[in-house]
């Protein structure tokens, strides 16, 4: 992700899962985070096939997806723009973004890499918001 009003798109394809789905999880973090604002044109399926190396339908999938949820909305022969953000808070600007930092910074220090910190966090997180099982 890159500056405010745009997102490059980074597909980990060791992690299981699906790359559309990344997609739309990359959208939600970066409107969460602030990074992207109603308004804001998304890169066209071309730039991001381009950059990815996926295939255009997986994109429009991802779009489509965002769409229906309210996130985004297409403007034939425009673009994709956002229409809606997922929290009111400004987590970019948020004193709990401070302490994460200060944390993510130690922990290297100490010789985590990026996998031990994210399964820390993770356990962390499953702690405090079980996931219901059916």
């Amino acid at each position: 992700m890159t500056a405010a009003g745009s997102i490059q798109f980074r597909i980990d394809r060791s992690s299981g899962v699906a790359t559309y789905v990344q997609f739309v999880q990359q959208v939600r973090q970066a409107l969460r985070l602030g990074l992207l604002q109603p308004g804001d044109k998304l890169p066209t399926a071309r730039e991001v096939v381009e950059a990815t190396a996926v295939n255009p339908n997986t994109v429009l999938k991802a779009y489509r997806e965002l769409e229906r949820a309210g996130l985004v909305e297409a403007h034939r022969g425009l673009g994709t723009f956002v229409r809606d953000t997922v929290s009111a808070a400004q987590a970019l600007d948020s004193p709990y973004r401070a302490g994460l930092e200060d944390w993510v910074a130690r922990a290297h220090e100490g010789g985590l890499e990026r996998e031990d910190m994210e399964a820390l966090f993770d356990s962390v997180l499953n702690k405090h918001f079980p996931q219901e099982t059916p």
